[in-house]
């Protein structure tokens, strides 16, 4: 006899980082894995320990490169790291449509705003150039004024 158990979707999670998106479907000792991850979607499925079948597809929010994206299979999730086609771009959202889900959430656990990254790179960049100068300038013997006066303007 043949179960006509209904498939439902899985709770999934997702952030976002320059060069990938991370999806984790949460679906404890799941079995029957299947993802395929394509340029403009994802398709889950699978069964949990309760043999109901697990079903979820995302039209992503912008294309991906599928060929370098990969997933992993843990007893409590299945997480997939997806390449991102342009790099350092955010997405303001996981799927193509501005429509939630009630099955997708934020890993806000995992979720930093990386866009400003870079200009606190450069911050620090500076400071670092300043303060090597003035060490120069300290060990070529000039004074400490001499050396805070020669430094970088801004």
């Amino acid at each position: 006899m043949v179960s006509c158990l209904p498939r439902q979707p899985a709770k999934m999670l997702w952030y976002d980082r320059p060069r990938y998106v991370f999806l984790e479907f949460c679906v404890e000792d799941s079995t029957d894995v299947k993802v395929d991850i394509e340029d403009q979607r994802v398709v889950f499925s699978c069964k949990n320990a309760d043999g109901v079948e697990m079903y979820n597809e995302i039209n992503l929010y912008a294309r991906v490169n599928s060929k370098d994206s990969q997933q992993k299979r843990s007893d409590r999730s299945i997480t997939c790291f997806i390449r991102k086609w342009k790099e350092k771009v955010a997405w303001p959202r996981l799927t193509k449509e501005n429509i939630k889900p009630v099955w997708l959430f934020v890993d806000f656990d995992n979720w930093r705003d990386w866009e400003g990254d870079e200009e606190v790179e450069m911050a620090m960049a500076e400071q670092y150039a300043e303060v090597r100068l003035t060490l120069l300038h300290l060990s070529l013997g000039l004074s400490s004024e001499i050396a805070a006066s020669q430094g970088p303007k801004r």
